[in-house]
């Protein structure tokens, strides 16, 4: 495993592989045909891209979607490993020039997709190949019983047993049961194989599950909260993912959609933008994102209930691929249930698998309901054991939430359920419990009814988001049909009877950091330039992680820059010389005049870098500094005041100048100060009751900016 290391320093800038991937690979190089069940972003690819470096011949790596072997070729190439690929998007004279080229010693590794497999054609072509191995990435699409089945895949067992000379196989998965996992093993006709299971827990990731919200108004506030990161949103029709695409795109973010019903070109060019970061929110089916490679995915956001547990995981498991901490939310509704269960209905015409499907479908409406650890629950899916009762990373878990007894507001719902004799929907139910006076409330005759606007100090609004949460609770049933009735269910009598209790707990939205590592900001910038320059995704030339341990670090010379992460020799030549002056340019800004270098108080240099260079909040300071009213800034670049506001008080944090006064009382400043002080700024909801009505929350982050700025 000594050549493996230096291999992995050489290209990769890693010293020291993790334990599950040196074990995989000392099987693979040991000559054993080998399954891999590895979580997504625990680095599979290195697992079969080092000893392809190792072995004598070729390896063949079947890869399931054509539209990402040119990313992963051009990741391999930018490393200074020589690649290739082989798909439908070839003519047969470039096909041809490839092998060749292939059979001269040029290239490690060729990336094919399944279906050239099955031309016989292509086959004779690369007959004489010396093959040394046969490496399959998402080989669950190898089993019907997977999440992803493709027909396709049938045809690599088949494949490998006409090689001359047996290879090699080497299968990797992130999801996989033990009847899926020994389903590969028989489809793929591997021998006596040795099974690797690395676990699935992702300790970086934050899962919750969020009921009984609006989800639209969730999405908008998570998306404001959250605008200069990247995220997919993923629906389950192309009808729900053009909605939210119209409106994410109405609210001015740089959003993308990608769904069947696109045409290739369109769904290859929003794809792109998105592995560009010229896009920062993808809008999708699951059509998009087996394979995506995208390291800085920050938050994975399903707006509705996925199929099953397999295809949620490895959907999910695209946010946070670079170790960085990175969120996993499930917006759930019963609606959702419904919808899913058509949707099997239509596609799904045989008994036995149709039942299977139902069973996942239902272990995947279960971990929306479970009050224990989420993560937990899904370990335990996959079959791990011995796990801790509590991960202290999911909504279950966390500390940050709070429980609002809402027994007295459901029991007002149940009783006009019953009062209505469960015959009507959700819309005109909240109708009456509001005190509407709309057409078919009087027709009907419920004005009259004793319930009859019983929630009128609640919006309309509230009332369904409350009825929708009860839904969600099982307190209540929803019929199928174009119409849903709603009905009590059992568990809705003891609630009536005044013999339990309705709790509804509440995640407290997360407090954003109001500042922001300056030098993190100027090489992510630089790094978008190269890649444009380049024509390659900026998470080619360096990961986050990687921008992130330079920016802590601050490397000034190659052989320091050398030993940070994720730097290889081929990138220290290509790259080193850019990213090291860069770093050097920033840390003389921030001496002053003194020697001594404090790298986390040194303040960014007064003149901006180009817009595309530069995130959200600097492009709001640069519209503030040409002296434009902050209505105008939030028309321009169509975002909300508030916003406006944030992104200047972030600014000022980081040392540009600002004229605190727009953003804090004068008459008030010394008391904001003095309760600062008093309070702590851990939270700002204390201080904000210790203060009159008249100061907002802004005028306190100002504060709080300023003070930590000056002091």
């Amino acid at each position: 495993m000594d050549e493996a290391r230096k291999i992995l320093k050489k290209y990769y800038g890693y010293p020291t592989f993790r334990i599950s991937q040196e074990k995989v690979i000392q099987s693979i190089l040991q000559g054993r045909d080998t399954l891999a069940i590895m979580p997504t972003g625990a680095g599979k690819s290195i697992c079969f891209q080092i000893p392809a470096l190792l072995l004598p011949g070729i390896t063949l790596v079947i890869s399931p979607l054509i539209s990402l072997m040119k990313d992963q070729v051009d990741a391999l190439n930018s490393l200074g490993i020589a690649a290739t690929f082989i798909n439908s998007s070839l003519d047969y004279r470039v096909v041809e020039e490839r092998i060749k080229e292939a059979k001269k010693g040029k290239y490690k590794l060729i990336y094919l997709a399944p279906e050239r497999l099955q031309s016989s054609q292509f086959c004779l072509l690369i007959e004489h190949l010396k093959v040394s191995c046969v490496a399959i990435d998402e080989a669950h699409c190898v089993s019907q019983w997977g999440h992803d089945f493709r027909p396709s895949y049938c045809s690599i067992g088949g494949f490998i047993q006409r090689i001359p000379q047996r290879p090699v196989v080497a299968a990797f998965t992130a999801t996989a049961t033990k009847g899926i996992k020994q389903d590969i093993a028989e489809q793929l006709k591997l021998q006596n194989p040795d099974f690797h299971f690395t676990g699935f827990n992702r300790e970086n990731l934050f899962f919750s599950v969020i009921r009984g919200e609006n989800k639209k108004d969730f999405l908008l506030n998570y998306i404001r909260d959250n605008e200069e990161q990247a995220g997919i949103i993923y629906a389950a029709t192309r009808k729900e993912v053009e909605k939210i695409f119209a409106l994410l795109k109405k609210e001015g973010y740089a959003v993308g959609k990608y769904h069947a019903g696109l045409s290739e070109n369109e769904r290859s060019e929003n794809q792109e933008k998105f592995l560009y970061d010229d896009l920062n929110i993808m809008v999708a089916t699951n059509a998009f994102g087996m394979g995506i490679n995208k390291s800085n995915v920050r938050y994975v956001i399903h707006y509705n209930l996925p199929k099953n547990m397999e295809a949620y995981y490895q959907e999910a498991g695209r946010a946070g691929r670079d170790s960085e901490p990175s969120e996993c939310i499930l917006l759930f509704s019963a609606q959702d249930v419904l919808l899913q269960k058509y949707l099997l209905e239509q596609t799904i015409y045989s008994p036995e698998r149709k039942m299977n499907e139902y069973t996942k479908l239902q272990k995947m409406i279960d971990y929306c309901h479970t009050s224990k650890c989420l993560r937990k629950y899904i370990l335990e899916y996959f079959g791990e054991a011995r796990i801790p009762e509590e991960c202290s990373n999911c909504s279950n878990c966390n500390e940050e939430s709070e429980v609002i007894d809402l027994t007295i507001e459901a029991q007002k719902i149940f009783s006009c359920i019953l009062r209505m004799k469960e015959r009507y929907g959700i819309s005109l139910l909240a109708d009456v419990l509001k005190g509407s006076q709309n057409k078919k409330v009087l027709q009907l005759e419920f004005h009259k009814l004793s319930t009859y606007a019983i929630l009128e100090d609640r919006t309309l609004k509230e009332i369904k988001d409350l009825i929708n949460f009860l839904v969600a609770e099982e307190y209540i049933s929803l019929s199928g049909g174009e119409y849903p009735i709603a009905k009590l269910e059992k568990k809705a009598i003891p609630v009536l009877k005044s013999q339990a209790k309705v709790w509804h707990k509440v995640i407290k939205r997360k407090e954003k950091a109001l500042f922001a590592d300056s030098l993190f900001v100027i090489l992510h910038g630089l790094r978008k330039t190269l890649a444009n320059k380049e024509k390659i995704p900026p998470y080619l030339i360096f990961a986050d992680s990687t921008l992130r341990e330079m920016s802590q670090c601050c490397p000034q010379d190659p052989q320091s820059f050398l030993a940070v992460k994720g730097v290889g020799e081929a990138k220290l030549e290509k790259y080193g010389g850019e990213f090291l002056k860069v770093i050097k340019d920033y840390l003389l800004q921030g001496q002053e005049g003194s020697q001594q270098i404090v790298k986390k108080e040194i303040t960014l240099p007064k003149k901006l870098p180009k817009k595309d260079q530069v995130p959200s909040y600097l492009i709001t300071y640069e519209m503030y500094r040409a002296n434009l009213k902050f209505e105008d800034i939030a028309a321009k670049r169509k975002i909300s005041l508030t916003t406006v506001y944030e992104h200047l008080i972030r600014c000022g944090a980081e040392g540009y100048e600002l004229d605190w006064s727009d953003f804090i009382p004068t008459q008030y400043e010394d008391l904001i100060l003095e309760k600062i002080d008093e309070l702590g700024v851990e939270k700002l909801k204390p201080i904000k009751e210790s203060l009159p009505d008249e100061v907002s929350y802004l005028a306190i982050k100002a504060a709080i900016a300023k003070k930590l700025k000056v002091s």
